[in-house]
């Protein structure tokens, strides 16, 4: 097809004219690519895997349909709620009506190990006074002093760029929490969203984290997962969203390289082919990105090689029966983090199937499985009296070395913007300037800053739906 067939069939379709190269096929370019097309950009988007997600996707193992790690969300992710909507998988991947978390201290005789944070239908703070009030992993006084600890959280300026250079763990301390307020409470909650614990993670992420979560609205932290497999939302609804908005899609496609091609268009090469485009949106890990990036693209490319890495280790077992009654739990006094029940969602018939999530798992990343089994099932009859008699069909894991970046003090000044010194050049992804940590959050909002970026450069008006989440924010 000739440059005026292409022309006349952009401009048959609905298409500006104007053209677009996503490289990524995660959130963050699945996000860029529906928010372009959706303002009449003709996108073609490039994912070198066989399969779109990113890394949160789905396998088949035997019968089962497995995550390869458990994702969740909270009710002030109204980007990724934004995304669910547009790809029309809200209902799949419903929130909790209120937040409830049961967690379990094994440290605590049986019998009185449950304890549980929730919320009231009440204004901030008091939403989570009753709860805190009667949390029985801590002390009275422990309790008091997370209460005023949590009011000079509040009170802190998320825009002070010194919070990304302290830790978060030496702010605890200085404000009086004891060392198992720090695992009961602050590093429960820290460690799933920041993937780190306090002392190692930066003072301004995690102050984000806890304001925007738990100190911004009552129904803020409720928690919302997929009920079926991530797969289904994040590549199969997410293709057929691409399909429908006219995106072509090309998947087992490695970029080789790009670069400027001196008439303000960009050359995009990959094997056997070389595309053009107005613009191009660079959505890959941060060093896959140092890689592809042109000479000049950013000031100093170095700072992306500077950012982090922190693994997740995820933990699978299959019962022959029922062994726990709630769709998950956290831990305390043990290993184990957070448990969830994905029987219904892999398509399990019979028995119970359970995923361990371990987030911060650098010291368990490259165990055998067998040390791995010999470690987790003991833990998992210690929390569920029910499988102690329970046969074990399967145990098998899953490890994402890197699947986030490192929240470390000082990430902030190595994060970069959507925005490049190349002209037509953007970038996205969870590890770039969204102000939130390594989440499905942060990949969706840095694929509309790309997209936002792009189409004020090519003098197209932004969809209006696609900045709703802001509104709602």
């Amino acid at each position: 097809m000739n440059d005026e067939q292409l022309a006349d069939a952009s401009q048959a379709s609905g298409f500006s004219g104007r053209t677009a190269v996503v490289v990524g096929g995660g959130l963050a370019g699945v996000t860029a690519a529906l928010a372009l097309a959706d303002a009449g950009v003709r996108v073609t988007l490039l994912e070198g895997r066989p399969r779109l997600g990113g890394l949160a996707f789905s396998f088949r193992r035997g019968e089962l349909t497995v995550d390869n790690g458990q994702h969740v969300y909270l009710r002030c992710c109204t980007a990724y709620r934004w995304f669910l909507d547009r790809i029309e998988g809200s209902a799949l991947a419903p929130l909790q009506d209120r937040l409830d978390v049961p967690v379990v201290d094994l440290a605590r005789p049986e019998g009185r190990r449950l304890g549980r944070l929730r919320r009231d239908a009440l204004p901030v703070p008091l939403h989570l006074g009753r709860s805190l009030a009667t949390y029985p992993h801590l002390s009275l006084a422990e309790r008091a002093r997370v209460g005023r600890a949590a009011l000079a959280l509040k009170g802190l300026d998320l825009a002070d760029p010194a919070l990304d250079a302290q830790d978060f763990g030496s702010w605890l301390t200085a404000h009086g929490q004891s060392a198992r307020a720090v695992e009961a409470l602050w590093d429960l909650v820290g460690v799933a969203t920041l993937n780190a614990v306090a002392g190692d993670s930066s003072l301004g992420l995690a102050a984000m984290v806890f304001k925007t979560g738990l100190l911004s609205d009552p129904g803020a932290a409720d928690i919302g997962w997929a009920h079926v497999p991530l797969g289904d939302l994040h590549d199969r609804l997410a293709r057929k969203a691409l399909d429908s908005a006219g995106v072509r899609t090309e998947v087992r496609t490695r970029v080789t390289s790009l670069s400027p091609d001196g008439n303000g268009t960009w050359s995009v090469q990959v094997p056997g082919e070389t595309l053009r485009a107005d613009s191009v949106v660079l959505a890959v890990p941060q060093r896959e990105a140092y890689d592809l990036l042109p000479d000049g693209a950013l000031d100093d490319p170095e700072r992306l090689l500077a950012i982090g890495a922190a693994p997740i280790l995820n933990v699978h077992v299959v019962y022959d029966r029922t062994v726990l009654d709630k769709p998950f739990f956290a831990a305390l006094g043990t290993p184990v983090q957070w448990v969830f029940d994905r029987t219904g969602a892999s398509g399990l018939r019979e028995g119970q199937y359970l995923a361990l999530s371990q987030s911060a798992a650098q010291d368990e990343i490259d165990e055998p499985v067998a040390a791995l089994r010999a470690r987790y099932l003991p833990e998992l009859q210690r929390l569920l009296p029910r499988a102690r008699g329970a046969e074990v069909r399967d145990f098998f894991v899953t490890r994402e070395r890197t699947a986030t970046f490192a929240p470390a003090p000082g990430v902030g000044r190595l994060r970069p913007g959507a925005r490049t010194r190349a002209p037509g050049l953007y970038l996205a992804g969870a590890w770039t300037a969204t102000g939130w940590p390594a989440t499905m959050e942060s990949a969706v909002r840095s694929g509309v800053s790309a997209a936002d970026a792009a189409l004020s450069a090519l003098g197209r008006p932004r969809p209006r739906h696609l900045f709703e989440f802001e509104e709602a924010a």
